[in-house]
């Protein structure tokens, strides 16, 4: 199978969109497809081989978060997705580079699958965006998107079921995956939890981008309970705000590969505060890497995180719902080993291989679906 893969990002860039587009490209080559990936240039050079054939458009940094690239318009993106000749087009986290994707596929004639994965609607309210990009105007452009692909793929339960609920059709559901051997309790770092809390606190971390819709701000709280080191891992527009706002934080900059698995893995709590996931594939991580964890109860935190068996969900945008649950896991150690070791249990069939074959099983859904249509379409021209 031939499958042209759209992305709004891809490595080096870090997020996870980027993530899931790097494990989908993969997997699509160890099972002897034939993938191409279209997507913006990252202003950083490519850290490891690509996986396949990768074509970076240009693109120039979204205003005021230069870590966001967003590809230019350019007639090229058309011939290089004809020129791959594919059999299905993926259009992961369709919006600017995708939405030029899905029109050039329906051109071409050629099927489309859409991945939604970032909930742009709630990023134009986080931002106060102007009515150009009002969550109004973003949900218009998802469902003009998602509702011409042939099908769409949402990463959770919520997430489906606030698409539908928006107008958007033919949604099912399809998560992601989890590398359970590189994100793995054994990768504990005793040597690293004595720089960190060299007075044997605990500790609580948050990683992710450091950006207004991720609410990191919301571990105020935590910075003032006894006994706990608080460590922040990621990079974004907010940092040099949370650095006042998080008092004795270690902020750690960016982190990848094993550095970051080695970091889960070290940590005694594991909190995520942003209200607007679609997924969270930093709580999966940490769940595989047998950490307790602490999320809000809205949006893709209610897939993955069972409440007081593998973690604590709270109330979101709460600061003191965030601080007493962290608190009622500083005080209890038995209590964080139970959920690590049941959060590890839950996630560890999840790989990366089960839920790319699941998307192979998507195309295959589609492609049938296609080829039905212009059977019909051709049977109905002949009788005319």
């Amino acid at each position: 199978m031939r499958v042209a893969i759209v992305t709004e990002s891809f490595p080096p860039d870090i997020n996870g969109v980027a993530h899931s587009v790097l494990r989908t490209a993969e997997h699509l080559v160890r099972r002897g497809h034939q993938p191409l990936v279209i997507a913006p240039a990252s202003a950083a050079p490519p850290t490891t081989p690509d996986p396949c054939p990768v074509v970076r458009l240009p693109a120039v940094p979204l205003p005021g978060y230069p870590q966001v690239r967003l590809a230019l318009p350019t007639r090229r993106l058309e011939q290089v997705i004809a020129g791959h000749r594919p059999d299905i087009v993926h259009l992961a986290s369709p919006f600017v580079l995708g939405a030029r994707g899905m029109a050039a596929a329906d051109r071409l004639g050629v099927p489309a699958v859409a991945v939604y994965q970032t909930d742009l609607a709630g990023y134009a309210r986080a931002y106060r965006a102007g009515s150009g990009l009002g969550e109004v105007a973003a949900w218009r452009r998802l469902r003009a998107v998602h509702g011409a692909a042939a099908r769409t793929l949402a990463p959770s339960t919520p997430a489906a079921q606030d698409l539908t609920a928006h107008g958007v059709p033919r949604v099912k559901l399809w998560q992601r995956g989890v590398d359970s051997v590189r994100f793995h309790p054994g990768h504990r770092d005793e040597r690293l939890r004595r720089e960190l809390a060299p007075d044997g606190e605990v500790l609580v971390g948050y990683v992710g981008r450091l950006a207004p819709e991720k609410r990191v701000d919301l571990l105020a709280g935590v910075c003032g309970l006894p006994g706990i080191r608080l460590v922040v891992v990621g990079e974004g527009p907010s940092e040099p705000m949370l650095r006042q706002a998080l008092p004795g934080t270690a902020f750690l900059g960016r982190m990848t590969g094993d550095e970051l698995a080695a970091l889960f893995a070290s940590l005694d709590v594991f909190v995520h505060t942003g209200p607007m996931e679609t997924f969270c594939q930093t709580i999966q991580e940490a769940m595989a890497s047998g950490i307790a964890v602490v999320g809000p109860a809205v949006g893709g935190p209610l897939d993955l995180v069972a409440h007081r068996r593998t973690g604590l969900l709270v109330q979101p945008k709460d600061v003191r719902a965030v601080t007493a649950a962290v608190a009622t896991l500083a005080a209890d150690p038995a209590l964080r080993a139970r959920y690590g070791e049941a959060a590890r249990t839950e996630v560890a069939g999840r790989t990366w291989e089960s839920v790319g074959d699941q998307l192979i099983d998507h195309y295959g859904a589609v492609l049938a679906e296609h080829r039905s249509a212009r059977a019909v379409g051709a049977a109905g021209g002949a009788a005319a």
